[in-house]
């Protein structure tokens, strides 16, 4: 293959992995906006159900899911047109503000898509063109949502973080990022350490540590990664949320009893893990026995 054929090929490889980390991205902004709304929607019909309690007129004849209403500017209600709504261009044309109305459009729309194309190319250079790029990608876009969803509302969905472990269990069946067993363990061992953690901070403080959450993430990451890697990602996690809240302490923007999710330090763990892992961890058993 000549080099011309070859810069051609990349360069179609590199364009579709853009395209599709944009169309993703922008799938992803609005799950993140409009899954916490259903899932309180839904939590507060089950109450109301249990309480026997009806629901409110406004709420029970308005529909909302991630099809309806079409996008919309929260401010003004107006309908956006097929341009406003091309996946990072959209928000660039707008220069962030509504057509209509001039309203500010939140910035975690515009990062949430430019994150999520940067993950699909990072994806492609790092595993391929190929299943494991495509799986990685995935991984990538699932962890951006988790990321905002649990800095803005401070939960992690068990609609996604659950189909999360069984999507690396099924994964690793055929060994992708690590052996099928290794995937069970890691699933398994990652619940339970911080379960137990959990409990323990639970009986000599009184307070609650974590979110439930948190630990079935961390299950997804050792369903994905194997029960290897699971120190480097607490350790990461735990590194990154300890000199985080500790400059949010040093420049007064946080106080001690606010508190802070641990869900973003525990995706961006995984996702450095998933592309940088087994290096690191190759690095340090060579550097110890060195």
């Amino acid at each position: 293959m000549t080099a011309v054929h070859l810069s051609e090929n990349l360069f179609m490889v590199y364009l579709i992995a853009i395209l599709l980390g944009a169309v993703i991205g922008s799938f992803s902004s609005m799950l993140v906006y409009r899954l916490p709304i259903m899932l309180k929607a839904r939590w507060e019909q089950d109450c109301r159900e249990t309480l026997d309690l009806p629901m409110p007129a406004t709420k029970t004849a308005t529909a909302f899911n991630l099809a309806w209403p079409a996008s919309h500017c929260p401010q003004c209600q107006t309908s956006l047109t097929w341009r406003d709504n091309i996946p990072l261009l959209g928000y660039l044309l707008l220069r962030g503000r509504c057509r209509h109305c001039a309203a500010p459009i939140p910035r975690r729309y515009f990062l949430i898509e430019i994150l999520t194309t940067l993950g699909a190319v990072a994806a492609v250079w790092h595993f391929g063109f190929n299943l494991r790029g495509g799986l990685a990608f995935a991984l990538t876009a699932t962890l951006i949502a988790l990321t905002f969803i649990d800095i803005e509302e401070q939960i992690l969905p068990d609609v996604i973080t659950l189909p999360l472990v069984w999507a690396g269990l099924l994964v690793n069946i055929d060994h992708t990022y690590a052996s099928l067993p290794s995937a069970v363990l890691g699933a398994v061992w990652a619940y339970l350490s911080l379960w137990l953690i959990f409990h323990i901070f639970k009986l000599l403080t009184g307070k609650e540590g974590m979110g439930y959450g948190d630990f079935k993430l961390f299950a997804a990451a050792g369903a994905w990664l194997g029960w290897q890697l699971l120190p480097l990602v607490i350790l990461f996690a735990s590194l990154a949320g300890a000199l985080y809240g500790g400059a949010l302490l040093l420049t007064g923007r946080t106080q001690r009893t606010t508190p802070m999710p641990f869900g973003p330090f525990l995706c961006a763990a995984t996702w450095v893990c998933l592309f940088y892992g087994w290096p690191i961890m190759a690095s340090y058993l060579n550097a110890s026995h060195g």
